[in-house]
C-alpha cells in the first residue's frame, strides 16, 4: 500500500454540505482498475476520482472516474472537484486561466475566473426527440400525465442523458417518483421559473444504481447537455444560473453562459468548489 493525498469537497455550491460530495485521490498513479473500483465502492459516493499524469502532451493532468458501479467516461461536478484538488496540491497547468483535463471522453478545457471554475461543456453525441415509448415510461415513473412533459431532448454527451421539461419549477419541485422495479432509467427534469428570481431553472436529474434508480444532488454532466438544448432552442438566454438539489435540502448552483467566437458556440458550466476533508489515504 501506498499513502496517498485524498480530498473530499463539496462541488456546485460554496455552502459546505449544500453541494454534490466528491472524493479526490490526487496521487493515483499506479492504482490498478480493480482498487479504483473497490475504494469508489468503499467511499460510496455518487462519484470517485483518481488523478493521474497526462498521457496526451495538450492535457495537464488526467482523470478517471468511478461511480460504486464502474468508470463513466465524463461527468461534470467530477471535473470541477479533481481541477480543485489538482490546483490545491501544487497542480500548475501551462496556462494561468485555463486547465485542460484529460478523460475517456478527450481533453476537457476549463477556465479559471476570478471566484469560481467552469469546464466547457463537450459536444452532445445523441441529439434529437425522445421517442414516445419512452416518454411515457418517463411520465409513468413521475406520475404525471404524458401531456405534462411540454418539452423533451435527448442530451447525451457521454453521460446518456434524456432531458423533459414541465410547465414550471414548482411543477419540478412537486414531483414524487415512483421507480417501482424501474432499474434503466437515466433522465433530467427541468422547470423555468418566472423572471425576478435569483435562479432561472430548477433542475432534477434521475440515474440508475445496481440497486435502483436514485436522484443526484447536482449534475453537471446533465447541465452541460441541458444549456445546448435550451439555449439553442431559444428556451433559455445566453447566461442564466440553475438551481438543483432542493428537493433533497441541497443549495446547488449552476452558472451557464454561452460565449461565441470564431471557432463557434462555447458553453461555460461553471460552479463553486468547497474543500470539506483533507489528509491521506492508504491503497
Amino acid at each position: 500500500m501506498t499513502t496517498r493525498r485524498f480530498m473530499q469537497l463539496n462541488v456546485f455550491s460554496h455552502e459546505t454540505l449544500l453541494g454534490n460530495p466528491l472524493a479526490v485521490v490526487i496521487d493515483g498513479d499506479g492504482l490498478d482498475d480493480a482498487t479504483m473500483a473497490a475504494f469508489a465502492r468503499w467511499t460510496n459516493l455518487s462519484e470517485t476520482t483518481f488523478v493521474l499524469p497526462p498521457t496526451d502532451p495538450a492535457a495537464d493532468y488526467r482523470v478517471r472516474i468511478f461511480t460504486p458501479a464502474g468508470e463513466l467516461p465524463f461527468a461534470g461536478h467530477p471535473t470541477l472537484g479533481s481541477c480543485h484538488a489538482w490546483l490545491a496540491a501544487g497542480g500548475r497547468p501551462r496556462r494561468d486561466d485555463e486547465v485542460v483535463q484529460q478523460c475517456p471522453i478527450g481533453l476537457v478545457r476549463i477556465r479559471r475566473g476570478a471566484d469560481r471554475l467552469a469546464f466547457a461543456a463537450p459536444p452532445l453525441q445523441r441529439t434529437g426527440a425522445a421517442d414516445e415509448a419512452l416518454l411515457e415510461r418517463i411520465a409513468h415513473v413521475l406520475r404525471v400525465p404524458r401531456r405534462a412533459l411540454v418539452q423533451h431532448q435527448w442530451v447525451d454527451n457521454g453521460a446518456g442523458w434524456v432531458a423533459v421539461m414541465l410547465p414550471s419549477a414548482d411543477d419540478v419541485l412537486a414531483l414524487q417518483p415512483e421507480f417501482g422495479g424501474v432499474r434503466d432509467l437515466m433522465f433530467g427534469v427541468v422547470g423555468a421559473r418566472p423572471a425576478g428570481h435569483d435562479t432561472a431553472f430548477e433542475v432534477r436529474a434521475f440515474f440508475p444504481t445496481p440497486q435502483a434508480v436514485i436522484e443526484d444532488p447536482v449534475t453537471g454532466s446533465l447541465h452541460a447537455g441541458l444549456a445546448q438544448w435550451l439555449i439553442g432552442a431559444g428556451l433559455a438566454p445566453p447566461r442564466y444560473v440553475a438551481a438543483q438539489g432542493s428537493a433533497l435540502g441541497r443549495r446547488g448552483r449552476v452558472h451557464v453562459a454561452r460565449e461565441t467566437g470564431a471557432g463557434g458556440d462555447t458553453f461555460w458550466i461553471g460552479g463553486d468548489v468547497a474543500g470539506c476533508i483533507e489528509g491521506e489515504v492508504r491503497l
